[in-house]
C-alpha cells in the first residue's frame, strides 16, 4: 500500500516520516507536529487507522503505536475510544489545550529499571571513574571491530555461566543484539536462502530479512518452543541454512526450551547441517537456565548475548560467541563495515561491571523487579489464559473467544495504553490471537497496576466496535 491508499475525504493528514530522524516512531511524532503547527491539519482531526499508517509508510505496527503514543504524551491529539484518534486544539506558547493523559506503554520490550539497581548514579559514576585515569582517556578513541582485548576477556566472562569453555579469541562486541544479527546472518546466508524460525518471532529478524531478501520459513511451536519434528520437516522440504532462535523466555512467546527438546533440535540441526543462531538476551534472568545451544553443539552455534534485557538498552552492547576463531574473524570483517565498533566508553563500563561483579547485582535487581510485577500481572490477568516467566519481563496472553489481538490492540492505544498483536511477530499465516505485554517500560508498579486493570477491563467486554455506527 502506498500513501494515496489512505483516502484524503476521510483523513486530512497524510502520513509522512519527516527527514532527519534517527528513530521512525519520532519522525511520525515530529512531522505530525510540523503539519499541526503549520496549519496543515486542523484541530480536531481524524488520523487515520494505525494499521493504515503503517502499511502506508512501509514500517511496523509497533512503531506507529510508539509514535501515538509520544504524540499523546506531547499533547499533540487524544483518543477517543470506539471513534479514533483526533489532533488537539494548541494554544499560545507551544502547548496543548489540554494536557494528555500520560500513556502507559506496554509494547516496548525493556527490563524494568528499580531504584535497587542504581543505574542513574552507577553510570556516571563508573565513567567518571573510567576517565579519571591517563589510560582511561583510551576509551575515547577509535578501537578493533571485535572489540579491545580487555572487553573481549570481559565478555567472555559474562558468557561462562551459558558456555563454560568459551574463548576471548571467539568472542566479539557488537553495538546491540539487532547489529549483531543482522551481521551472522549475512556470514550464513545469502539473498534468496532460506532461515527457519518459530511461526512467530522476534520481528528484529523479519526486518533483516525483508532488507536481504531472505526467506523466512515457520516452524511449528507450542507451550515449550519450536517442534522438533516440524524443524526437520522444514529441514527436508526447505533447506534451510540457519535456524534462528530464542532459546529461554523466547520474545513474544515466553517458552523456554527443555534440555531434552534441545539436544534433539541440535541432532537435526547436524543431520542437515543447518546453522543455530541462538539469541539468547533473556537466560542471565533465569536462576537455572538449561544448557545452551553454544554448548551443546559449539561447531554449529552463534550464540548473540546482549546486555540490553538485563541492565539497560541505552549499553548498546551485545556479545557474540563464535563457533570458531576464523569464524570470528570473518565476523568482525561484517561488523567493520556496518558500523565500525561498538561504543568503546560503553564497552568498557560494561566491561567494569562485569568484571566487579556489579553487573550481577543489577541483574538481580531487574530480575526482582520483573517478578514483583508479574505478580502484580497474575493478580489482575489470572483469570485469562496467559504464558509467563516468573522472573521475564513479558507475557503473552491468548485472546478470549470474542477478541481478535488487533482489535483489543487498537482499543487499548484508544484507552491510553499500548500492547503488541500477534500479528506483529507472524511469519505465517498460521499463528495464535495473542498479544505480547511488556511489564518493564512501565515507570512503577503503580502504573503498571493501573494499566493491566485497564487491560482486564477491557478483556471481560464484549467485542467493541473498532468504528463508531451512525
Amino acid at each position: 500500500m502506498d500513501q494515496k491508499s489512505i483516502a484524503p475525504e476521510r483523513f486530512s493528514w497524510r502520513p509522512r516520516l519527516a527527514e532527519g530522524g534517527q528513530l521512525k516512531s519520532l519522525s511520525l511524532v515530529e512531522a505530525l507536529e510540523a503539519d499541526i503547527r503549520a496549519g496543515r491539519v486542523a484541530p480536531g482531526a481524524r488520523l487515520p487507522p494505525q494499521r493504515a499508517i503503517a502499511e502506508a509508510l512501509g514500517v511496523d505496527l509497533t512503531t506507529v503505536t510508539r509514535a501515538f503514543n509520544e504524540a499523546r504524551r506531547r499533547g499533540l491529539v487524544d483518543a477517543k475510544a470506539g471513534r479514533g484518534t483526533f489532533v488537539r486544539r494548541l494554544v499560545e506558547g507551544g502547548g496543548a489545550e489540554l494536557h494528555a493523559a500520560p500513556a502507559v506503554d506496554l509494547s516496548l520490550n525493556i527490563p524494568p529499571q528499580p531504584a535497587a539497581a542504581r543505574l542513574q548514579h552507577l553510570i556516571p559514576e563508573t565513567i567518571a571513574d573510567l576517565l579519571s585515569t591517563e589510560q582511561g582517556m583510551l576509551h575515547l578513541r577509535y578501537q578493533e571491530s571485535s572489540g579491545s582485548i580487555p572487553d573481549r576477556a570481559a565478555g567472555s566472562i559474562w558468557l561462562r555461566d551459558r558456555i563454560a569453555d568459551v574463548k576471548p579469541s571467539s568472542v566479539l562486541l557488537a553495538s546491540g543484539a539487532q547489529s549483531a544479527l543482522f551481521a551472522v546472518c549475512d556470514c550464513l546466508v545469502r539473498p534468496g536462502e532460506t532461515i527457519a524460525a518459530g511461526f512467530v518471532t522476534y520481528p528484529g529478524v523479519t526486518a533483516i530479512a525483508q532488507q536481504r531478501g531472505y526467506v523466512l520459513d515457520p516452524v511449528v511451536m507450542d507451550e515449550d518452543g519450536i517442534i522438533p519434528d516440524s524443524f526437520e520437516d522444514r529441514c527436508r522440504h526447505a533447506a534451510p541454512k540457519a535456524l534462528y532462535l530464542i532459546p529461554a523466555i523466547d520474545n513474544p512467546t515466553t517458552a523456554t526450551l527443555p534440555e531434552a527438546r534441545r539436544r534433539k533440535i541440535v541432532a537435526i540441526a547436524r543431520r542437515h547441517s543447518v546453522a543455530i543462531i541462538e539469541d539468547d538476551p533473556y537466560s542471565s534472568l533465569l536462576k537455572d537456565a538449561p544448557v545452551s545451544f553454544a554448548k551443546l553443539a559449539p561447531e554449529l552455534t552463534w550464540h548473540i548475548a546482549t546486555l540490553s534485557k538485563c541492565a539497560t538498552p541505552a549499553l548498546r552492547i551485545a556479545y557474540v560467541a563464535a563457533p570458531s576463531d576464523a569464524q570470528a574473524l570473518r565476523l568482525a570483517g561484517v561488523l567493520r563495515a556496518m558500523n565500525l565498533m561498538a561504543p568503546p566508553l560503553n564497552a568498557a563500563l560494561a566491561s567494569r561491571w562485569i568484571t566487579t561483579g556489579r553487573l550481577d547485582e543489577i541483574r538481580n535487581a531487574i530480575r526482582d523487579e520483573a517478578a514483583a510485577r508479574q505478580k502484580i500481572a497474575r493478580s489482575l490477568l489470572g483469570r485469562f489464559e496467559y504464558a509467563a516467566d516468573p522472573h521475564g519481563h513479558h507475557l503473552w496472553l491468548r485472546m478470549p473467544p470474542h477478541w481478535r489481538a488487533t482489535d483489543l490492540a487498537d482499543h487499548a492505544e484508544r484507552a491510553g495504553f499500548a500492547v503488541v498483536p500477534s500479528s506483529a511477530f507472524a511469519i505465517s499465516d498460521a499463528h495464535p490471537e495473542a498479544v505480547r505485554i511488556s511489564l518493564g517500560v512501565a515507570a512503577d508498579r503503580e502504573s503498571l497496576l493501573k494499566a493491566l486493570k485497564l487491560l482486564s477491563e477491557l478483556l471481560a467486554q464484549p467485542v467493541l466496535p473498532s468504528k463508531a455506527i451512525v
